[in-house]
């Protein structure tokens, strides 16, 4: 029999993708409140899948409106539904999964907000999702994050010490231990990109006898599935049709392909003017010849001071390294079209939507859809499917288990 699950703040869908890429799991709902990746993830249910009802399981509404996603809502914005419990009706929720937007956690998000963060709603989401979890009670929950959540402290109260006590107050058990457990380098876990995320992992203890042990025993499962091969950002990307430069970039096109892909999406370039191109080109032959002349943070901002006549914090450019993994692929990278440089010189561009979806180990058979700025936000957001595949096996050994 499967484990049903629901899958909250569930975006274009890399948690779900992951679970139902382990085998015997269930989406009985996802919810979201962004358009383009509810539709995105309603395609990806119906098309790979063969979910007949994927329109209806997967629920654009706004998270912090608890009450009303549970039983129901007629709101201006998202229109009319009977809520997430009549869609569940009388089955039997095993997992909930999920993790509210991270920027009000992450490190970075914090030295750029002049309150450190402190006053974003977003440091309270995860109380909308303890309340599903109060209403469903599953047997197990996946609460996944950014590695500034071992640190967060808005109010001047831990985050890692309220998400404790919430859970323990559901009636839920999560390790005493998380800044020594619960941290994950996704590059570890054969993902072609160096993506640190915190997962917790909770458990009912009203369900469960051995609800510690079963903790445990998750993260032990999880470690067990590192490998030793470390995958590159070429190895993820190279076989796709090289992009190069025109000689006389105009109507907004600055690249073509230099032979159409076949059967793979979203792998069209950004524009780039002739100053980023050469730009571009300049930081990349200085990685591939040796000679490292700009591999440090204030070098490149000396540089983008000069080709630009601005002056930056902190430093805007950054070439992926063909031989590694990549750096992490933010959401912030739909506004930025400068920090994920393709390790190429001669194609002197950013990367692509697809090539950023490959380094975030998404099919390409996965369709995003939207504007490109939406699909780079969604990705950037997303869990790795391969990482979430893993969660999904860890969770599933401990079930069977118990």
């Amino acid at each position: 029999m499967k484990a049903n699950v629901i899958d909250l703040f569930s975006g274009c869908g890399g948690l779900t993708d992951g679970f139902l890429q382990a085998g015997g799991y269930n989406t009985l709902a996802a919810v979201d409140w962004e358009f383009p990746t509810v539709d995105t993830l309603r395609k990806r249910l119906s098309d790979k899948w063969g979910y007949e009802q994927a329109s209806q399981k997967v629920i654009c509404f706004d998270m912090q409106k608890t009450e009303s996603l549970i039983h129901g809502w007629d709101d201006s914005a998202y229109g009319k539904s009977c809520g997430i419990k009549e869609l569940v009706g009388s089955n039997k929720v095993d997992v909930v999964i999920g993790g509210p937007p991270c920027q009000a956690y992450s490190i970075a998000g914090r030295i750029r907000d002049k309150n450190g963060m402190h006053d974003d709603y977003r440091n309270y989401l995860f109380e909308s999702y303890i309340k599903v979890v109060k209403t469903f009670q599953p047997k197990v929950c996946i609460f996944e994050n950014v590695q500034g959540m071992l640190s967060a402290a808005p109010g001047g109260v831990s985050i890692i010490e309220r998400i404790s006590n919430d859970f323990n107050d559901a009636g839920y058990y999560i390790s005493e231990e998380l800044r020594e457990v619960a941290l994950f380098n996704t590059s570890d876990f054969g993902v072609p990109q160096k993506r640190l995320r915190v997962i917790v992992v909770a458990v009912n203890k009203n369900q469960c006898k051995d609800y510690k042990d079963m903790v445990n025993e998750f993260y032990l499962k999880l470690n067990s599935l590192k490998i030793s091969t470390v995958e590159t950002v070429n190895k993820a990307i190279e076989d796709l049709p090289r992009i190069l430069p025109l000689d006389n970039p105009k109507s907004r096109v600055s690249h073509y392909v230099e032979h159409e892909a076949l059967n793979v999406s979203d792998h069209k370039p950004r524009f780039h003017n002739n100053r980023d191109v050469g730009i571009f080109r300049l930081l990349a032959n200085d990685i591939q010849s040796g000679q490292n002349k700009y591999t440090h943070s204030e070098q490149l901002k000396a540089l983008y001071t000069e080709k630009t006549g601005k002056v930056s914090s902190v430093h805007k450019y950054h070439v992926l390294r063909g031989d590694s993994p990549s750096n992490t692929i933010p959401a912030h990278l739909y506004k930025d079209g400068l920090r994920h440089i393709h390790p190429d010189p001669e194609q002197a561009r950013s990367i692509t939507v697809r090539e950023a979806a490959r380094l975030q180990t998404f099919d390409d058979d996965y369709v995003f859809l939207g504007s490109n700025g939406a699909k780079y936000k969604m990705i950037g957001n997303a869990v790795p499917p391969k990482f979430a595949k893993l969660i999904a096996l860890s969770v599933k050994d401990v079930l069977t288990k118990e």
